[in-house]
């Protein structure tokens, strides 16, 4: 006999188990979003284009006052180009007229000589007045300030101060008169114009420098320098074994940064000797001669451009040689 005893519903069956829970949209692909949400803007599609909007204005920039002079400067060295003349296609010959020319070549011995008086100065003084100055001691922050004045001062009322403290009658040789030593020509002698203007270059980069030399320090170790104290190394030893090797990667990067800044000069040459550049000119460094040659009614922009170009040259190679360098002692 069959047993007519109906079937237990079970939970799975719809029936019993009442309507399915509503889903909250999310699942292993994320949220689902329905025609009404794509509608009102739930899902909004990124344009392939949106980055370099962003990044238009500072392209702009960059090409326009960057790119542009660059490009302007490389091809009107290869042309006789006036202020007032279109000029033509001459090739090579503002460069072959470059070797010719005297003033190319005293421009060119005193922007080295700027070089090599100037970058050792501007690499070793800041690490010493940062060692100075890193102590934690009262005050300390004065000083920190003092030495960074300099940096934010502009670069014309700095070079004038010094006019003026170096003037056969400024401050210095009145000093000197009254000790006895007598007037010293700091800005009539073709030499000491040339030191003196270094002079105020270093002066005006020590803190800028400093300011490097202290975010290096502060990641030297301290262990270091006590391994190196209780072994018995003075502070000359840990200076020249601990603290030089830790930022030494520090220096090359000042190094390189003055090297061309150095070569480049042109500001405080030319407040301190005047448009002349010195006694008969020959205090003059390569930017001036581009200054002196280019402008004006009647400049030479395609020769001035050929000497840019040689200066641009010669600054790559130095950083190029620096960077050399120091791969060399890496290895």
């Amino acid at each position: 006999m069959k047993s007519t005893t109906a079937p237990r519903a079970t939970s799975s069956d719809p029936a019993v188990a009442g309507p399915a829970p509503r889903s909250s949209g999310f699942g292993r692909r994320g949220p689902r979003h329905g025609p009404a949400d794509r509608a009102g803007g739930g899902i909004r599609r990124q344009l392939p284009t949106s980055p370099w909007l962003f990044a238009a204005p500072g392209l702009l920039i960059v090409g326009a006052f960057s790119l542009y002079p660059f490009l302007s400067t490389l091809i009107n060295s290869f042309t006789d180009r006036r202020t007032l003349v279109a000029g033509e296609f001459v090739g090579l010959a503002n460069f072959a007229e470059l070797l010719d020319d005297e003033m190319f070549w005293i421009g060119l011995r005193n922007s080295t000589l700027y070089v090599v008086g100037v970058v050792p100065a501007l690499v070793l003084l800041p690490l010493l007045l940062a060692l100075l100055v890193q102590r934690q001691i009262p005050g300390i922050t004065f000083f920190r300030s003092a030495f960074y004045t300099p940096v934010v001062a502009s670069i014309v009322v700095v070079g004038l101060i010094w006019v003026w403290m170096l003037d056969d009658r400024g401050l210095v040789n009145s000093l000197l008169e009254i000790v006895g030593v007598g007037k010293i020509g700091f800005l009539s002698d073709q030499w000491l114009l040339l030191m003196s203007a270094m002079a105020v270059t270093v002066w005006k980069g020590l803190g800028y420098y400093m300011i490097i030399y202290l975010a290096a320090l502060a990641n030297v170790p301290r262990e270091l320098h006590e391994a190196a104290a209780v072994d018995g190394a003075g502070a000359v030893r840990r200076f020249v074994t601990v603290t030089m090797p830790a930022v030494r990667s520090t220096m090359v990067l000042v190094g390189a940064l003055s090297s061309v800044a150095a070569f480049k000069v042109f500001s405080e040459v030319y407040l301190m000797a005047g448009p002349t550049g010195g006694p008969a000119g020959e205090d003059t460094t390569l930017v001036m001669l581009v200054q002196r040659v280019g402008t004006g009614l009647s400049g030479r922009v395609g020769y001035a451009s050929a000497i840019s170009v040689v200066v641009f040259v010669v600054t790559v190679a130095l950083m190029l040689l620096v960077l050399r360098a120091d791969r060399k002692e890496d290895a």
